[in-house]
């Protein structure tokens, strides 16, 4: 009688297990058809033969490109335009997915996320300080502008994510007081960029205006081999310690018992994060409710066990940001909308959906 409940539970396991295992390779694929998809569309037009002949002629000698018309044109627009922008597209929506879903998971609440825990408005005021001032805190300055960005951005990400953590655990488990803290630690350094803005020049007004809109205008080869190794690392640590992720969701008390290094886990996932979400801010500007959209759908239809919801709200994540992305440099093309306008749009009404549905402000 025990072997054969024994199989049951066994099989009900292996059938869900198999289940998300499908649903990861889901959305990878879907990940594949919306990448080149993207590739394909834009304000330059070119037949889907002509994109397969350019895109295969440039690992493939025998294919014949003398056929297409304005070939050096178009493989430049795939190759040096279009494809890095819609990799740093991706990349960042991964990236922000796996932020977001961690910050859920270590709050245990579905509403936090890099851009309503105040992250994203920290980061944005150590970049704000790099592109107006051209120094850091400290004083230091860097031939590197984006290096300059990226050390400013983490930098405040990591104090504006510290200081709604403190204040959280005055009243742990309130939903209320932790977005009440991001709130006001966001306006704190949102007031801050408009300082900025207020007594910066029209040249540095004019960048950091740009950039705080969000967007991949900028994108390039550079950015990416900078951002690749560091969301590919980030995120294999935080699938290893998926585990202890997975006891903290039963509280504080559960985790101890189980021999987990509670505040040693928080203070690494939390460092991990706030990594991830802004070096992604300091190379795109600011993005939002990617980091809260993406990890609420993907607990919806796979749970809540980290070892398959990290993997899976990056993913869906990166193919959100690179919808929304492709949806705002070709609607009204030539002209472009910054594509933090259209995650906005997304984005706040999924929020207000979120905070008006009762049964989802806890996480379970």
């Amino acid at each position: 009688m025990e072997d054969r409940q024994l199989n049951s539970v066994k099989k009900v396991y292996l059938n869900s297990k198999n289940k998300k295992n499908m649903m990861l390779i889901t959305l990878f694929i879907a990940s594949l058809v919306v990448f080149f998809y993207s590739l394909t569309i834009g304000t330059a037009k070119m037949s889907l033969s002509d994109f397969m002949k350019i895109l295969l002629g440039k690992f493939i000698d025998r294919i014949d490109t003398s056929t297409i018309n304005d070939y050096e044109l178009n493989s430049y627009i795939i190759f040096s335009v279009r494809l890095p922008r819609i990799l740093l597209a991706f990349l960042a929506g991964f990236s922000l997915g796996g932020a977001g879903v961690v910050m859920q998971g270590i709050f245990r609440n579905p509403l936090a996320s890099p851009f309503t825990l105040g992250v994203s408005n920290g980061a944005a005021f150590g970049a704000a300080m790099a592109i107006v001032l051209g120094t850091s805190i400290f004083k230091f300055k860097v031939q590197s502008f984006p290096v300059l960005i990226a050390v400013n951005a983490f930098i405040f990400g990591c104090v504006s994510l510290f200081l709604v953590y403190l204040i959280g655990r005055i009243k742990v488990g309130s939903t209320t007081v932790l977005l009440l803290a991001g709130v006001a630690v966001g306006s704190l350094f949102s007031a801050g960029v408009s300082v900025l803005k207020y007594f910066s020049s029209n040249e540095a007004l004019r960048d950091l205006d740009t950039w705080l809109m969000g967007g991949f205008w900028g994108a390039n080869y550079k950015n990416i081999t900078l951002l690749f190794p560091l969301i590919a690392i980030c995120t294999i640590i935080l699938i290893k310690i998926s585990w202890d992720l997975n006891a903290l969701l039963s509280g504080e008390e559960v985790a101890l018992t189980l021999g987990i290094d509670v505040k040693k886990i928080v203070v690494i996932s939390l460092l991990i994060v706030t990594l991830m979400a802004s070096g992604v801010i300091a190379f795109t500007g600011v993005i939002g409710f990617i980091g809260l959209v993406a990890p609420h759908i993907s607990r919806s239809f796979i749970g809540t066990d980290n070892r398959y919801l990290i993997p899976c709200s990056c993913l869906l994540g990166g193919i959100l940001l690179l919808i929304s992305d492709t949806i705002g440099r070709t609607i009204i093309s030539p002209i472009e909308i910054p594509v933090g306008i259209i995650t906005s749009l997304i984005g706040a009404p999924f929020f207000i959906y979120i905070l008006i549905k009762k049964d989802s402000i806890s996480y379970e």
